[in-house]
Order: C-alpha cells, then sequence, then structure tokens
C-alpha cells in the first residue's frame, strides 16, 4: 500500500520530483526521461507509468530553466519511437502466448481484446490515436505485432503518433507550464490530463456495456 501511495504522489507531484532529478542528477534526467517513456510504451507490464502528464510537466520544467526544450522533445520522441518498435517485435515473436499466465496483475486478456476492438474500429489510424490513450498505446503495438501488420507501415504511423504526442504535449507545457494559475494548479492540471487521457477509454467502456445490456435486452 505504501509503494501505491508513493507512486500515485509521484505521478501528482511531477513538478517537484522532476525539478528534485533535475537538481540532483544534472544531464542524467534525460536518460531518467527516456526510461520512463521507453519502458510506458515497450513492455505490455508496465501501462501504469505516466505518460501524458510526464511530458507536459517536462516541458514545464524545461520552461523554468531546468532542461533544454529541445533535447527534451527530441529524447522523449526517440524513448516513443524505440518503445513502440521493442513493443512490436515482442507481439510479433510472441504473441498472446504471453497472456497465459493466470491471474496475472499485469498481463491482463482483457487488455488484449480491447487493444483489438480498438484496432478494428480505427484501422492502422489507431497507432497515432492511441498514443494519447493510456494502457491502449501500451497495447496497440503488440497487437500490431501480433496482426503482422507490415512493419514499415507500421513504423509509419508510429513516426507520426510520437511526433505529434511530443509535438503537442511537451510545447503545451512549456508555453502553459509557468502561468501562475497553472503553476499554482497544477496537481489539479495533471488530474485534468489524466482524466482526459482516459476519458475516451471510459466512453468507449459506457458504449460497451450499452450495447451489451441492449443485446440481452
Amino acid at each position: 500500500m505504501e509503494i501505491l501511495t508513493q507512486f500515485i504522489d509521484i505521478v501528482l507531484h511531477l513538478d517537484k520530483h522532476l525539478a528534485i532529478l533535475v537538481e540532483n542528477y544534472g544531464v542524467w534526467v534525460y536518460a531518467i526521461l527516456f526510461a520512463i517513456v521507453f519502458m510506458e510504451t515497450g513492455f505490455v507490464v508496465t501501462p501504469f507509468l505516466p505518460g501524458d502528464s510526464l511530458l507536459f510537466v517536462a516541458g514545464a520544467v524545461a520552461a523554468a530553466g531546468g532542461m533544454d526544450p529541445w533535447l527534451v522533445s527530441g529524447t522523449l520522441i526517440v524513448a516513443a519511437l524505440c518503445g513502440d518498435n521493442v513493443n512490436y517485435w515482442i507481439g510479433r515473436f510472441l504473441g498472446p502466448r504471453v497472456f497465459q499466465f493466470e491471474g496475472s496483475r499485469f498481463l491482463k486478456q482483457e487488455n488484449l481484446e480491447r487493444t483489438h476492438a480498438f484496432m478494428e474500429k480505427h484501422g492502422p489510424k489507431a497507432i497515432i490515436i492511441a498514443r494519447f490513450v493510456p494502457v491502449v498505446r501500451t497495447f496497440v503495438p503488440f497487437v500490431c505485432g501480433i496482426g503482422r501488420l507490415t512493419y514499415p507501415r507500421f513504423l509509419g504511423f508510429s513516426v507520426i503518433g510520437a511526433l505529434l504526442w511530443v509535438g503537442l504535449l511537451v510545447p503545451a507545457g512549456y508555453f502553459f507550464g509557468n502561468l501562475p494559475f497553472v503553476k499554482n494548479n497544477l496537481t489539479l492540471v495533471i488530474l485534468f490530463i489524466i482524466f482526459l487521457s482516459v476519458l475516451p477509454g471510459i466512453i468507449e467502456f459506457l458504449k460497451h456495456r450499452r450495447a451489451a445490456a441492449a443485446g440481452q435486452a
């Protein structure tokens, strides 16, 4: 329970924790940012790591002079692309076999099925859309690998998605993160970003429940 509490504190106060990392580790903070985004997008067992909110806060810290905004953006784009590619090839070689562990907390079959449905609905452009949807963005490259989507096509959509994801959220943090209102209410802003991120999933879940209820009726 203590670990969960610490994790929630880190997510909600990313600005303070990231500023401390910059102060303590200097340029190594870029490697830390790379590792977090790489793991969040590259491994199906780590979809819980901060993504959207981390990018926004990284932009805000860069605006305050703690980091170079261009180096931050470049690092995060490369991390997102590396994560996508690793995840794609894991799906290509291992496929659904990694979901055969019963009772796993992380490898949940429903997450795989939800992502399959997402891909069926949106097609390859789901790779771009999923960039802005937590959990789904972790599973989409994996599902693309399972579904044998050709690698050049996957890579093209992955590059566009990474550029848009980082190119929108980091500048948003850079230009708005240090406004007095945003800076004084950053926890609420982070919660709002998280809410906007999970909103598409909530809508899809409600639609699914409504369709299931209509089918039973």
